[in-house]
């Protein structure tokens, strides 16, 4: 088999985990909480896409659900927060914008685990 079947079928194998949240940010404890989230998520490797959106490159499902898990671990006692899992392959097909301008969707860099 060539090279690009096992590229191909990698891209539907690795993962992006995306944490989407919505969380309060009142009182200067809100605040503080908001923070530690963020921070939390940059320790853990996610990289910011929006100012409430973070990603993560996982090269497995088992990698991904390690992060989920710490996500979870982490979750605020209020506000919102999802986390979605989706295929490289997928990632790569999202149409990114500024303004009315359409962007080249660049693969953020990648990062080396260390187990």
């Amino acid at each position: 088999m060539d090279e690009s079947y096992f590229s191909r079928l990698n891209q539907y194998r690795t993962l992006w985990v995306l944490v989407f949240f919505d969380l309060p940010t009142e009182t200067k404890k809100d605040r503080r909480i908001a923070s530690s989230f963020r921070k939390k998520l940059l320790d853990d490797g996610f990289a910011m896409f929006q100012f409430s959106i973070y990603m993560r490159f996982c090269p497995s499902r088992e990698n991904a659900d390690v992060h989920i898990k710490r996500v979870k671990k982490n979750l605020p006692p209020k506000g919102k927060v999802g986390i979605m899992s989706i295929t490289d392959r997928q990632f790569g097909l999202m149409e990114i914008f500024h303004g009315t301008k359409s962007v080249d969707n660049e693969p953020p860099s990648q990062q080396l685990d260390l187990f």
